[in-house]
């Protein structure tokens, strides 16, 4: 096992690595920008180091820093979290360069299926359902007509190398699909140096689901079951579910199947996501795999029992994993809420400022993962996300129940935060009866043409 981790992260996920390493009897080192001064992370940590001043490329993107606050505290593993540089290959091939492991897959991993376009092959091959579209990147016009007169309007277009919901954008007719090509084309190329863009089928209001995975480094993966992640804003995720209230039993077997065979067709190491679409049929289709621990892991931790974080470090470790798939089994509903400093009543517009008093709910069935506290100022600089409360109970209806009760007594004074949107959506019937269309008719996907941010 590792005697010492450096966490490339910040936030609440570096909070819960610092706490997974703690338990485990490793050391931690934390990374912080200037504007990352007074975090938590940085508090909790046994060392702390400086990278660079608040803006991201030059602090918590910065290889050469990071590497460099590596090899000065003499760890033996890098934790790159979420977002930043957990999804870069070359990050993981430079710590492999360095001596220094890399908890999660090989660059090799993380390139084969971070194409989304090559992705959409590879798993197609491993018999892994895919939403029809072009075989790969869209080389011209003439064949970017083609591939949308085969699938009909409206035709999502989409980033090869993408993520975040940058470089995608809706087709509704073919008057508009050249341009808005191009526009995804140039967004991609300025967002990921890379312009190349591929085609799907676009779905109207389909569910978003997921499968988490773990693989070791001796052939043996496992499926952890599905979290439903379909109430979002700009295609990023705002409550997540466990299980699916959409999947019966043979639906979800077959679903976490496929996700293994996703995961092997790239000899896939460590914790891992695979996401479908599930459309109004109930079939599924694949979309992504993100080579990473998910915000959302704590709804699969609460209905398992498997501690994600963890697994993960152990698994980079060169340990075998000691759960089989017979021995993954659901128990209860647990639901996730982000808690983002946004203004729902304005788009969702971010609201960095002072927390003046943060109040953190409490009871049976209740976590909170977070990182703020009171005084604590949210930067403008970083994700607007301040804390997941996750409910669990003995089934869906007591989750919710539960939910509502801690929603009414978490308290943050200061910037207006999503927490009233949480509590809107519990009220509703639609999601009570496990049935999102209704909400997802309030809160669209954007119409044609609109540029799909993150």
């Amino acid at each position: 096992m590792f005697k010492k981790i450096l966490i490339a992260n910040r936030g609440e996920i570096a909070v819960r690595i610092v706490r997974a390493c703690r338990e485990l009897g490793i050391s931690t080192v934390a990374v912080y920008s200037s504007a990352d001064a007074d975090a938590l992370h940085r508090r909790l940590a046994d060392q702390a180091i400086c990278i660079g001043p608040p803006v991201a490329s030059e602090s918590y993107l910065n290889i050469p820093n990071i590497i460099s606050a590596a090899e000065l505290t003499g760890v033996d593993a890098i934790h790159p979290g979420y977002g930043f540089l957990a999804e870069n290959a070359e990050f993981a091939d430079v710590c492999r360069s360095c001596d220094l492991v890399f908890i999660g897959p090989s660059g090799e991993s993380i390139r084969a299926i971070g194409n989304k376009a090559g992705a959409r092959r590879l798993v197609k091959e491993a018999g892994v359902p895919v939403l029809p579209g072009s075989d790969g990147p869209v080389k011209d016009e003439e064949e970017a007509l083609r591939y949308a007169r085969s699938l009909s309007y409206p035709v999502m277009i989409k980033a090869s190398a993408g993520g975040g919901g940058r470089g995608m954008r809706i087709a509704a007719t073919e008057g508009e699909l050249l341009d808005l090509m191009r526009l995804a084309q140039r967004e991609a190329s300025a967002s990921f140096g890379n312009g190349e863009i591929y085609f799907e089928r676009y779905l109207v209001h389909p569910r978003h689901v997921e499968v988490q995975v773990l693989g070791d480094g001796f052939g043996n993966l496992v499926h952890l079951g599905e979290r439903d992640c379909t109430i979002q804003r700009r295609h990023q995720k705002l409550i997540e579910e466990a299980p699916s209230p959409a999947l019966d039993e043979a639906k979800r077997r077959k679903m976490g199947e496929a996700a293994v065979r996703a995961a092997r067709a790239v000899n896939y190491v460590n914790a891992g996501t695979v996401e479908f679409l599930l459309d109004g049929t109930g079939e599924f289709f694949f979309i992504e795999m993100n080579t990473r621990v998910q915000v959302e892991h704590p709804v699969t931790e609460m209905v398992t029992g498997i501690d994600i974080v963890k697994e993960q470090i152990r698994i980079a470790a060169g340990e075998r994993l000691d759960v089989e798939q017979d021995d993954v089994a659901l128990r209860g509903h647990a639901i996730e809420f982000r808690i983002n400093a946004e203004d729902p009543e304005r788009h969702f517009a971010p609201a960095p400022g002072e927390i003046r008093f943060y109040g953190p709910p409490g009871g049976p069935g209740v976590r909170v993962d977070t990182h703020i506290f009171s005084g604590y100022r949210v930067p403008a600089e970083y994700d607007s996300l301040l804390a997941k409360l996750i409910v669990w109970g003995r089934d869906r209806d007591e989750a919710i129940a539960r939910g509502q009760r801690a929603l009414s007594e978490m308290v943050v004074v200061g910037p207006p935060t999503t927490i009233p949107f949480h509590r809107k959506v519990l009220e509703d019937p639609s999601f009570r009866a496990g049935d999102y269309a209704h909400l997802l008719s309030e809160n669209p996907q954007p119409p044609a043409g609109e540029r799909v941010r993150g």
